[in-house]
Parts: structure tokens; C-alpha cells; sequence
């Protein structure tokens, strides 16, 4: 029989990098069925690890080590994964007696030379598969599946209300945390002028100026703004009802690669070589990557800025319109 684990694994941001880990559990609870599994994170996060199936609770750190690592101590852990790995996952964890700790190994130096002397050092492996490889004493191995994210269904949106169908709708992803990850407005306007299908555009509250623009640009095309009214596990169910996913380098496209839709992926500051693109093993050819290459400043960020250090903004600006209109037909 097996021994009973008790495995914690922290991950405190972003949605993007949360969302990934969701593979890990999968496979660490599919390898162990028995252990109990606990996962810390910012309480922001709540929601969104309730589309997880695979951990057993919940925990939140929002700024209180000691109380934190008084909470870490009592649960007795035989295990403790940190694939967050900063200074204050290492303060929450260091001194902890009993428990065996494995940290994800971070690429920080080889991602600083890529930004600032564009060599790319980094390995040609997704950050999902880095994120299993701190799971390796544990036997866990990657079966390179894609079913981690579950929409409880509570938050599952009915299309009708919308006047909607499933997979008959292009669903637009327009937020990003940082403005050099976004796909300019009047881009986005050119690209879908001749699409022909209803549009929904998804996205927070600083989305929904945008969004009506957008919507004014087109007065009768049937679209719906839903930016800023939907939360984040009801964006996921649109997405996974609709025909083409058109997203940023964001936490939804990384949401959208875990159903079975088409996505139209737009890279500005940020590459795929990060190890970060949808991950969608076996089915790659369902993802397309649109990216200005060439260009001597790019990438310039791991993350993105508020405005483009250069301002000119190529890595944007210079996108194929034609080539992502044509594949969001497709």
C-alpha cells in the first residue's frame, strides 16, 4: 500500500503561471490518487483554483509570513513544491523540519540574456514541463495531456442569453496586465472588419473603453462587450464554447489552451521562447503564432511594460493583419 503524502505546492501569481500548474496536479494526483494536496496562492487567485480538480485544499498568503508559516508548520507536509521560488516562498519554507522540499529551478540569468543581449540560452521546454520536473523525487512524470481546467458549473455562461451558438462565435481575449502585450485597438478593428461571424470581447474593467470602440467601429456586426462583466471563470466558459480564441500573451490564452478551440495567438514584447506559449501537446497545429521577428529590441521584457521602451512599438505595430484575419477565418 501506498505511503500516505501530504504535498504542498505554492504558486502565488500569475493567472497565467497558476492556470499551468493545474498540469502538475493532474499528474501528481493521477501517480498518487491517496495524497492530499494542498496548494498556496494569493486569495486574488481564489476563484480561479476552483477550476482545479486536483488538490484537496485550498491556502492564501496575503502578506503575513509568520502567519503563513505558522499555517505551513501545522499541516505537517511530508512535501513541499515551491514553483514560485522568490524570497518570500523561501522565507515561508526555509527551517521547516520533516518535510522534504523541492524548488522549481529558475532561468532568471538566461532569460536577462535574451532580453538585454538577445542569446537565447533558455532550454526548448515548456514551463509546464519545467513545473513537473520539481515533482521528479516524486516520481511524476509528464503524460503530456491537456485535461487540468474544469468550469464549475456555476460559473458555466448559457450562449442563449447572448442569442449565441457553441463554436459559432469568434471569442476576443483583449486584456493583458502590461499595455506592449496588447494588440493595439485600431489593429484589431482592421482585423476583423471582413470577419462575418458574432464577435465577444472579453477583458476587465480597463478593457471596456476599448471594447466600445470597437463596438461603435462596427454597429452592425452582432458583438457583445463583455469586458468587465464577466468573471474570470465565466470568460473560461465562454471561451470553451467558442469556434476561434484571438488573445494576447495573457493568463485567457493560456485558460483557452485548455479546451478544444482554435487560438490565434498575438506575441508583442514577449516570445515564445520563454517557454510560455499555449500549450497544447499533440496539438500544436491548432495554435498560431502571430510575431513581428527580426526585430533587434525584441524581446525587451519577461513580463511587458506600460509603454514601449523604444516608442515606436514595432513588435506590435508591425503585425501581419492579413495573415491573423485570414487564420481567424479558418
Amino acid at each position: 500500500m501506498e505511503k500516505k503524502l501530504k504535498i504542498l505546492v505554492i504558486r502565488f501569481s500569475s493567472i497565467g503561471d497558476i492556470v499551468l500548474t493545474f498540469h502538475a496536479l493532474r499528474c501528481l494526483k493521477e501517480k498518487h490518487p491517496n495524497a492530499e494536496v494542498h496548494f498556496l496562492t494569493k486569495s486574488t487567485y481564489k476563484e480561479l483554483l476552483l477550476a482545479s480538480t486536483f488538490h484537496d485544499k485550498t491556502l492564501f498568503f496575503d502578506g503575513d509570513l509568520k502567519q503563513t508559516k505558522g499555517e505551513i508548520r501545522k499541516e505537517n507536509y511530508s512535501h513541499i513544491i515551491d514553483l514560485h521560488n522568490n524570497l518570500r516562498t523561501r522565507l515561508l519554507t526555509v527551517g521547516i523540519s520533516g518535510v522534504q522540499l523541492k524548488r522549481l529551478v529558475k532561468l532568471n540569468w538566461k532569460k536577462w540574456l535574451l532580453t538585454r543581449l538577445k542569446k537565447n540560452k533558455l532550454p526548448n521546454k515548456h514551463v509546464v514541463d519545467r513545473y513537473i520536473d520539481a515533482f521528479t523525487d516524486l516520481d511524476v512524470k509528464s503524460d503530456h495531456k491537456n485535461t487540468a481546467f474544469f468550469v464549475p458549473n456555476t460559473f458555466e455562461i448559457e450562449l442563449n442569453r447572448y442569442d449565441l451558438r457553441k463554436k459559432s462565435f469568434l471569442a476576443i481575449a483583449m486584456g493583458a496586465q502590461y499595455r506592449t502585450k496588447k494588440f493595439p485597438v485600431a489593429s484589431l478593428i482592421e482585423v476583423i472588419e471582413s470577419y462575418d461571424l458574432p464577435i465577444v470581447l472579453l477583458g476587465g474593467h480597463t478593457e471596456q473603453v476599448d471594447g466600445k470602440k470597437i463596438q461603435a467601429a462596427f454597429p452592425q456586426k452582432k458583438m457583445y462587450n463583455l469586458c468587465g462583466e464577466l468573471s474570470l471563470l465565466a470568460s473560461a466558459s465562454i471561451l470553451s464554447q467558442a469556434k476561434t480564441v484571438l488573445t494576447n500573451d495573457t493568463g485567457l490564452m493560456h485558460i483557452a489552451a485548455m479546451f478544444d478551440v482554435p487560438i490565434v495567438s498575438i506575441w508583442g514584447n514577449t516570445v515564445p521562447a520563454f517557454g510560455m506559449s499555449p500549450y497544447r501537446p499533440g496539438n500544436e497545429k491548432s495554435v498560431k503564432i502571430h510575431e513581428v521577428v527580426g526585430l533587434n529590441c525584441r524581446p525587451c521584457s519577461k513580463i511587458g511594460y506600460q509603454e514601449c521602451p523604444k516608442g515606436h512599438f514595432k513588435c506590435m505595430e508591425k503585425q501581419d493583419l492579413s495573415a491573423i484575419a485570414t487564420d481567424i477565418k479558418a
